[in-house]
């Protein structure tokens, strides 16, 4: 509904989205509501800090190591603070898990609720430097343990996630989020400071035309994953070959596979044997958002939302995207099996 301005005055926010979707849910209390909340404010937090970052010189090392060895930008440290700060404040998590903290991040006991976030606060943070998309990836879980807080809460399998979503800081700052009904992206009006639903129930493709995977390792790929890309380039059926991109910021290459259809790969290799990608704040929440949009997510042995998780910060093999890109990649490793 506009007025006469041409100004909707009748605007679909993410948290006009979210108030209406709980209130239809059993039981709810509106706790997960006052979480996302929380979540998108220290996302406007972190979009505001990116879009500076070139100009504060934020992307300059902070001197230190994250736990799985990427050196940690500032902007890192910046993100991961705001999250930790803003999700214990919201007075609904027990813990948390986030990419730049080894061990279990417990809430204080005056503040803890009953859900568990797992989170990479700036996923794709080695292109700050040279300006590429970076983003935000998050996954929420009910706890499951009486009594203090434990890494069991966070040892969830992805198939009991609550809500999930990924914030892209592009040309424009967008949220895909899904709580189990459909996926729905919602781009950030700076003018406003508000997220505005723009894509409801976002579908992948069957089947798209693209290819997204670090070609560069492929001396260390198995067999059957080169064979795979032999056909995708060679097709022997007159068909196009597929075409390929590779940003190498894991929100930017799964948000390209949604919109346009197509695969996304990061397999075992002989360099990293388990895969690369964190399966608790990475993998589980993209896993959980691509199947909500019809598509297929696996480590190419099993279902990625299935996997019972044993660590942390626990790696897995993973490929998703169009189901029947995805697919046709399992008859080429079951070929070699």
């Amino acid at each position: 509904m506009s007025d006469q301005s041409g100004f909707d005055t009748d605007v679909w926010t993410l948290t006009r989205f979210i108030i209406e979707t709980g209130r239809q849910a059993k039981g709810a209390t509106g706790e997960l509501t006052q979480l996302i909340n929380a979540i998108l404010t220290a996302v406007k937090a972190v979009s505001s800090a990116v879009r500076k970052a070139g100009l504060a010189h934020l992307q300059g090392l902070a001197g230190s190591v994250n736990v799985t060895g990427d050196d940690v930008k500032k902007l890192d440290v910046l993100s991961n603070q705001l999250f930790i700060n803003m999700l214990q404040a919201s007075y609904s998590t027990c813990c948390m898990v986030s990419e730049e903290n080894q061990e279990l991040i417990v809430t204080p006991r005056d503040k803890r609720g009953k859900y568990v976030v797992c989170f990479d606060p700036l996923d794709g943070s080695s292109n700050i430097d040279c300006l590429a998309s970076i983003g935000t990836i998050f996954a929420i879980y009910k706890r499951v343990s009486e009594g203090e807080p434990a890494e069991e809460d966070a040892l969830q399998p992805g198939s009991r996630i609550v809500c999930a979503g990924y914030t892209l800081y592009g040309s424009a700052t967008l949220v895909a989020l899904s709580t189990g009904a459909g996926l729905h992206f919602f781009m950030l009006d700076p003018a406003v400071g508000e997220f505005i639903l723009t894509e409801k129930n976002v579908k992948i493709k069957p089947k798209g035309k693209i290819y997204s995977i670090n070609e560069g390792y492929a001396k260390y790929l198995h067999p059957s994953i080169n064979e795979y890309l032999k056909h995708k380039k060679y097709p022997q059926d007159g068909s196009a070959p597929y075409g390929a991109r590779y940003v190498g910021s894991m929100v930017s290459d799964v948000h390209r596979t949604i919109a346009y259809g197509g695969i996304f790969m990061y397999p075992a290799n002989e360099k990293s044997p388990k895969g690369k990608l964190r399966l608790l704040y990475e993998c589980n929440p993209i896993a959980f958002l691509v199947e909500q949009a019809g598509g297929v997510a696996t480590t190419g042995t099993q279902r990625v939302l299935d996997v019972q998780p044993e660590g942390l910060h626990q790696r897995v093999p993973f490929v998703v995207g169009s189901p029947d890109d995805v697919n046709e990649y399992l008859t080429f490793v079951r070929k070699h099996q």
